[in-house]
């Protein structure tokens, strides 16, 4: 088995197409369990963010598997797949794991060092485990994904340097308006909204509306920075009395719309008026940018930013601890790798022993020889042959954890004569035993 990931992200694809391609509730409860169920996979969780939507996968078959991953992905999305392809990226094993690491530490972000990433990979893992497509091989990988995350933002500055992409967006807004923004309003009432609403008050603004569909959910979220509430009826006077307008509904069509924001603007009076869009898919009518003194920055405009630049340094820091849990786990991974080996090898020398032993307890026993003078030569004979298998078994397992390691294991299995069945069963059984899918501590 090995890790798959098939992905599209910030870096690789248009807004549009993410937009697109993002898949959240029942929908990707759907394509887990449609990855899941193919052929050559046999466990997967799904990232699926503004900024990329991802597949991590454990796979017999890296061509079989990666067909199927894209089919999907083409399918959900309906785009094409020979236009989706461009936009897509595959990485294997190695390859695959160190990606995962670089994007639970915030390397891989559209701005560097965000701290979201983290939580939505946990929420990814999450999800997998609750649809019952998380295994243990991807949960132990998750598991270290959080680890190499939650060091990074410990031990380093990528998370103090790092900002969110709503003061990203605020900086923009500031730069837009000339001036510092003074009045928020805020539509929608999710996670992203609420970090809207506490960038905002960090940042100094003076008055915070809250405006949702449920207005007890807009209630909860402004109460906790002293803020108001409006309702989305009242959507032109609201926009009216911004500066900042930031929308982040979970809606699947437009939220702030052209004729929407043409009122506010001539309740105005020409003041400048910036709508920052975090949704996926976009919330704000992009027409509304044709209209006097209005600016619209969406995810594409926060990409080309390149938000705050992050230190040399603390880029530096953050990969020393990405490939330091990197090793670890592979080493752990190729020493795993031997232990159906070494169990079909104490399994075969106990059942020559066995064999030996009910031989040998038949003729003896013709001696009139005691019960408990077998029983001691049958315990001897157990002690011999588990220190001679001892130094073996234990020597192999140092040594498969580096690199090459499997060789070893070949070797034990050519030199002791061991069936390829036998080894294989002892895999399957780990694979299948309950422990194996056992999806506790994926919080």
């Amino acid at each position: 088995m090995s890790v798959l990931v098939v992905g599209l992200s910030h870096k690789s694809a248009p807004v549009a197409t993410l937009e697109r391609a993002a898949v959240s509730g029942d929908v990707l409860g759907k394509l887990l369990h449609d990855v899941a169920d193919l052929p050559d996979i046999a466990e997967a969780f799904v990232i699926s963010t503004c900024n990329r939507v991802e597949v991590y996968a454990e796979v017999d078959r890296f061509h079989g598997a990666v067909n199927g991953v894209c089919e999907l992905l083409a399918r959900y999305s309906g785009i094409q797949p020979g236009e989706l392809t461009g936009s897509l990226y595959v990485h294997y094993e190695d390859r695959a794991v160190q990606h995962l690491l670089a994007v639970a530490s915030g390397m891989d972000s559209m701005v560097v060092g965000e701290d979201q990433i983290l939580g939505q990979v946990r929420t990814a893992l999450k999800i997998a485990a609750d649809h019952g497509t998380l295994g243990r091989s991807l949960r132990d990988l998750g598991r270290l994904a959080l680890r190499t995350g939650k060091r990074a933002r410990a031990e380093t500055g990528i998370d103090r340097l790092g900002v969110s992409l709503v003061s990203v967006g605020i900086e923009l807004a500031t730069t837009a308006l000339g001036a510092p923004v003074r009045n928020v309003l805020v539509v929608g009432a999710g996670a992203m909204s609420g970090l809207a609403v506490a960038t905002a008050a960090r940042s100094g603004a003076a008055r915070i509306v809250v405006a949702n569909r449920t207005r007890e959910h807009a209630e909860r979220l402004a109460a906790g920075v002293g803020g108001e509430v409006a309702d989305l009826a009242g959507l032109p006077d609201a926009i009216a009395a911004a500066d900042l307008v930031i929308s982040c509904t979970g809606a699947s069509g437009l939220v702030v719309t052209e004729p929407v924001v043409r009122k506010a603007v001539q309740l105005r009076e020409e003041r400048k008026l910036v709508l920052l869009d975090l949704a996926m898919p976009h919330d704000v009518d992009r027409a509304v940018a044709r209209l006097p003194g209005v600016s619209v920055i969406g995810l594409d405009e926060l990409r080309d930013s390149g938000g705050v630049a992050v230190g040399a340094g603390e880029m530096a820091a953050v990969r020393a601890i990405v490939e330091e849990e990197y090793a670890v786990y592979g080493s752990a991974v190729r020493a795993a790798r031997v232990t159906p080996t070494v169990v079909a090898l104490r399994a075969k020398a106990a059942t020559v022993v066995d064999a030996e032993l009910a031989r040998l307890t038949g003729r003896l026993s013709e001696d009139a020889l005691s019960g408990r003078a077998l029983e001691e030569i049958a315990q001897t004979v157990r002690r011999v042959v588990d220190k001679l298998l001892h130094a073996p078994t234990v020597r192999v397992k140092e040594l498969a954890s580096s690199p090459g390691g499997e060789e070893y294991a070949a070797a034990l299995r050519v030199l002791f004569d061991l069936d390829p069945r036998a080894v294989e069963a002892v895999t399957r059984a780990e694979v299948e035993s309950p422990n194996a899918t056992d999806q506790e501590g994926c919080q």
